[in-house]
């Protein structure tokens, strides 16, 4: 089993920051990406951010300039740095694993259960 626990959501007005966190453990042998989608009300999941174990990394076109994703390898972990931020911004945010399963090596993609982003005055 393979859990991710997010962090870092909450409310914030428009052009501030925030930084979310989900760490990965449980039976993982190895994770390709990791990364970030989100949700707004009435609206399709969309992927934000994406980083691979080397490092490479895409965004959304709305993203981009404004939201940074890095990972620590290490502690199979990823952040997402989102500066400027604007009500359009407001959804639940889910961290997403892309890994291989221990013991069998399989390729499977896993989702947190999301964490709320409120950006508002």
């Amino acid at each position: 089993q393979v859990q991710l626990v997010e962090s870092g959501g909450g409310l914030v007005q428009p052009g501030g920051s925030l930084r979310l966190s989900c760490a990965a453990s449980g039976s993982i042998l190895s994770i390709n990406a990791m990364g970030w989608y989100r949700q707004a009300p009435g609206k399709q999941r969309e992927l934000v951010a994406g980083i691979t174990s080397r490092g490479s990394t895409n965004y959304a076109d709305s993203v981009k300039g404004r939201f940074t994703i890095s990972r620590d390898n290490a502690k199979n972990t990823v952040y997402l740095h989102m500066n400027s931020l604007k009500p359009e911004d407001t959804a639940v945010y889910y961290c997403y694993i892309d890994y291989r399963t221990l013991p069998a090596g399989r390729t499977m993609m896993y989702m947190g259960q999301g964490t709320q982003v409120t950006v508002s005055s």
